[in-house]
C-alpha cells in the first residue's frame, strides 16, 4: 500500500487483512443481524471479503499514479469492489443471483451537438449493484425510475461547495454547528425544508440514519446522537467536509438530501466512467482544451473522491460494527 494512499484508506484495514480477523468481523456483523448460521457464513465469506477490499485498494492505488483520462474508470471499479465488501458484511448470500451483477444505473445517449455535461442525467434501474447495495447497506428501496442531473449530484459533494460558489455566486452550503457532542441547526434549515420546527423534528427523526435526541428549548433545534460517537460519522441530511472537518446542509435537491454519500459517488463515477470509455472525443476535448467550468469541477471531484470514498467505506464498516447506524 502506498504511503500517500494508506493515510486516507480504511483506518483498520490491516486488522481485517487476515482470514481470522475478517471472520471475527463478519461473525460480529452477521450475529448482530441475527443471521442464521452466522459462524458458518463468516468462514465461507472471509476470503471473498478480504479479496474485495484488496482489489478495491489496488484500483485506488493505481488511480493516484494514472493520468486524468482513465481516473474515472479506475475510481469507479475501485468503489465497486469496496462496496461489494460492505455488502458482504451485511448480506452473507451476496451475490445470490445474476440480477445483482449489473450496474443498476443507466445514462441516456448524449447528443453530438451542444452537449452539456452538468445537464446530463443518470437513471436508476430496478436490478443491479446500485439498488442492491442501497437496500442492504442503507435500507433505501423503491428507487427505480428516478433521474438526477449530474449537476445536482455534484452539488451533494461538500468539498465542491467553494467551486460552485465562485462559479454561480451562490453558496449552497449551510454550515451546521457541531461541538463534538451536540448539533445546533440554524433557522434557515427550516426555510430550506419549508417546515415548522416541530414538523421538521418529526420529519428528521423519521428519516435520518441515526438515533437522535432533541434537547433544550422547543424553539431551538439542537440534538445529539444517542449512541457513542467516538469518530466522525455521516448524519443525514448533513454532509461531512473532510477538508474543513465540518458538517454542512447542501441546499440543493431535497430528494437527494437523505441519499448516503456513497450512493452519490457511485452515480457520479458510473456516469463519468461511461464518458471516459464511450464518449472519448468529448472527454479528450475537455481534458486538452479545458473549455468550461466542467473541467476544474471534474478534476477537483476526482481528487476529492480518491480520499473521500475510502473515508466513507471505513466509516460505514466500523460505525456499523460498533452499532452507530440506525438500521
Amino acid at each position: 500500500m502506498s504511503a500517500s494512499f494508506s493515510s486516507s484508506l480504511l483506518k483498520k484495514y490491516l486488522y481485517l487483512s487476515s482470514e481470522e480477523t475478517s471472520r471475527q468481523f463478519l461473525f460480529h456483523t452477521y450475529n448482530k443481524r441475527k443471521i442464521i448460521d452466522a459462524k458458518k457464513k463468516s468462514y465461507e465469506n472471509s476470503f471473498s471479503f478480504i479479496s474485495y477490499i484488496e482489489q478495491g485498494i489496488t484500483f485506488f492505488e493505481q488511480t493516484e499514479r494514472s493520468s486524468l483520462n482513465i481516473k474515472p474508470i479506475l475510481l469507479f471499479y475501485g468503489l465497486v469492489f469496496l462496496l461489494k465488501a460492505c455488502v458482504l458484511s451485511v448480506d452473507p448470500d451476496y451475490p445470490e443471483s445474476s440480477l445483482v451483477l449489473a450496474h443498476g444505473v443507466s445514462t441516456r445517449k448524449r447528443k453530438k451537438q451542444n452537449y452539456i455535461y452538468l445537464k446530463d442525467e443518470v437513471k436508476l434501474q430496478k436490478n443491479g449493484l446500485f439498488p442492491h447495495f442501497s437496500d442492504k447497506m442503507f435500507h433505501m428501496k423503491h428507487l427505480e425510475g428516478k433521474k438526477f442531473t449530474v449537476e445536482s449530484l455534484l452539488k451533494e459533494i461538500p468539498e465542491l461547495i467553494d467551486y460552485f460558489a465562485i462559479w454561480t455566486g451562490h453558496n449552497h452550503g449551510l454550515p451546521i454547528d457541531y461541538d463534538g457532542k451536540y448539533f445546533s441547526l440554524p433557522e434557515s434549515v427550516l426555510d430550506f425544508f419549508k417546515m415548522t420546527s416541530d414538523r421538521f423534528k418529526t420529519f428528521f427523526q423519521s428519516n435520518t440514519n441515526k438515533n437522535i435526541q432533541f434537547i433544550g428549548d422547543p424553539s431551538i433545534i439542537k440534538f445529539y446522537i444517542e449512541e457513542n460517537q467516538s469518530t466522525i460519522t455521516e448524519v443525514l441530511p448533513f454532509r461531512f467536509h473532510i477538508e474543513k472537518h465540518s458538517y454542512f446542509l447542501l441546499q440543493n435537491d431535497k430528494k437527494l438530501s437523505f441519499y448516503p454519500e456513497l450512493m452519490i459517488h457511485y452515480l457520479i463515477l458510473y456516469h463519468l466512467g461511461m464518458i471516459a470509455r464511450y464518449e472519448i472525443e468529448w472527454w479528450s476535448e475537455l481534458i486538452h482544451h479545458k473549455p468550461s467550468i466542467e473541467y476544474p469541477l471534474i478534476v477537483q471531484y476526482l481528487n476529492i473522491s480518491t480520499k473521500k470514498i475510502p473515508f466513507l467505506i471505513d466509516q460505514y464498516l466500523w460505525s456499523y460494527f460498533h452499532g452507530q447506524n440506525k438500521f
